[in-house]
């Protein structure tokens, strides 16, 4: 279980090269949020290096880290895609993807070779982007009467809640985002006040 709740990720789209006896290694990383997004960009790589022999790839999706996946692309079991994904997890990062594709130089290059090759493309692919730290945030909808509007304000100041949407029609309603390790405790105070409803949206 994260303790934490900040995670790291890329800010956009960057590439990496490693060249060995004559084999070109291009790296590039992309920002994704979903398994959809990895499939095309993977088609827009592969479309545009529609010549070369492999596309291996990794990627993580989540600030859990428990949604990844690597891939090989007819390399030797383990020498690309298992680097590639070793290069994300050393630099920390999550909603990642990074592409190494393969042109052949004539001469094959054993299997440190080609660990040593993407791990190497995948790592300056990496080290070309830009690493952003970002929060991860609680999202609720607090519901409540006009009498009840100034202890709610007070637990929004006190406990940093950023809202996002306001409504003081009939009823008053907003919606709001806490720090992941705060928000017990924001909940805790809210669900506490007579006429407030809480409602949790999402978390990410």
């Amino acid at each position: 279980m994260r303790e934490t709740d900040t995670y790291k990720t890329i800010g956009n789209k960057s590439s990496g090269l490693y060249k060995d006896k004559g084999s070109k290694f291009i790296a590039l990383a992309f920002p994704v949020h979903s398994e959809e997004e990895v499939k095309e960009r993977l088609e827009e790589v592969k479309k545009q290096y529609y010549d070369a022999r492999h596309h291996c790839y990794a990627y993580v999706i989540g600030y859990e880290g428990d949604r990844f996946r690597y891939n090989d692309d007819g390399e030797p079991s383990g020498t690309a895609g298992k680097p590639i994904h070793g290069q994300i997890l050393s630099h920390e990062l999550c909603n990642i993807l990074v592409v190494v594709v393969r042109y052949f130089g004539g001469t094959k290059l054993g299997v440190r070779g080609l660990i040593n090759a993407y791990k190497g493309a995948a790592k300056e692919a990496i080290l070309q982007n830009t690493i952003l730290t970002k929060t991860i945030r609680s999202h609720y909808q607090v519901a409540f009467q006009y009498p009840a509007m100034n202890d709610v304000m007070r637990v929004m100041k006190e406990q940093e809640l950023v809202q996002h949407v306001q409504d003081f029609d009939l009823h008053c309603r907003i919606e709001f985002s806490v720090r992941k390790t705060r928000a017990r405790k924001a909940v805790s105070q809210l669900e506490e006040m007579p006429h407030v409803k809480l409602t949790y949206l999402y978390t990410k």
